[in-house]
């Protein structure tokens, strides 16, 4: 009998300090669960709730209109017109600083690249500048007096200097540029962490065999860094598709020229925020486009050999 009350008591004493222990966790947990529940749960159900009504935020008035501001937004010229701005710079910005980052990553990965370290902290500077302030370099850079007609110019590649910031032909496309340079760095960056635990001896392998360095690439690295090109890939799916700042500094808000760097964020910033009062309409916009970055990313994954849609 005593030997059974010794047993049980140290069951007891465990269970005891292993509830202890689990409230103090939850108590832990308490006011990042508070800030979760309010600007995440509670903010993603309460535009849910406006999406469905049309929301007059200066008198607090709101009117059920059912599916109205979703239907809307497929016969909106504007906002079609925004969210093929958004996917053409997604299509070419993802891809392009996810190639250029990693055939970056693999040259200073080779112990033949000297100076690396320079190498990469020069490659790595564009990402300690703010957004706003690469912006405005790249607007001096590509403005009609700017370096970039003077240089151009100079050599005769033509007589007159092009307006890349007020030609919708090209204003676009200078955001493309800039956005692909601000970002290589940091996905460099994980391409080169990634492959320090790649083992040397799957190259000398290869070499053996024949292997180029291309070889090496695309039937060594790439295969190996498969999930963290994945990794790559969504979240530069989510970043561009969620593109505002430089498109409203570009265009000082407008989305111009021409509704030529409207993005789907611009556009929801300006139905919300703007003089226009229609933030049923921007928190409709908002779903459609955490839809469409969900799709898109999940068909990305699958590309990448994922789960993706399954």
């Amino acid at each position: 009998m005593a030997s059974n009350l010794e047993y049980r008591k140290p069951q007891k004493t465990g269970q005891k300090r292993r509830n202890r222990e689990t409230r103090q966790a939850y108590l832990f947990l308490t006011p990042a669960l508070i800030i979760i529940i309010i600007f995440f749960v509670a903010a993603i159900a309460f535009a849910l709730f406006m999406s469905f009504n049309k929301v007059n935020m200066f008198s607090q008035q709101f009117r059920f209109t059912g599916f109205k501001n979703y239907l809307n937004a497929f016969s909106d010229k504007v906002a079609l017109k925004a969210l093929s701005n958004t996917a053409l710079f997604s299509f070419v910005v993802v891809p392009l600083q996810t190639l250029i980052a990693l055939v970056i990553a693999y040259g200073l990965s080779s112990h033949a690249v000297k100076f690396k370290k320079t190498f990469r902290l020069i490659y790595f500077l564009p990402t300690l500048t703010s957004s706003a302030a690469l912006t405005l370099i790249f607007m001096f850079i590509f403005n009609v007096a700017g370096p970039l007609n003077n240089f151009f110019m100079s050599i005769g590649f033509y007589n007159k200097p092009i307006n890349f910031l007020q030609n919708p032909a090209y204003s676009l496309k200078v955001i493309m540029v800039m956005n692909i340079w601000s970002t290589v760095p940091t996905y460099m960056t994980i391409y080169l962490a990634s492959l320090v635990d790649l083992p040397e001896s799957f190259y000398e392998a290869a070499e053996m065999d024949g292997a180029i360095s291309w070889d090496k690439l695309r039937y060594i690295t790439v295969p190996y860094l498969r999930p963290i090109t994945t990794y790559v890939l969504l979240t530069g799916i989510i970043g561009t598709f969620q593109m505002f700042d430089q498109a409203f500094i570009f265009s000082n808000g407008s989305g111009g020229p021409n509704n030529s760097t409207l993005t789907l964020a611009l556009m929801i910033y300006n139905y919300a925020f703007g003089s226009l009062n229609t933030m049923g309409y921007a928190c409709a916009l908002a779903i459609l486009l955490t839809i469409i970055i969900f799709a898109v990313s999940r068909l990305a994954e699958k590309i990448n050999g994922g789960n993706g849609l399954q």
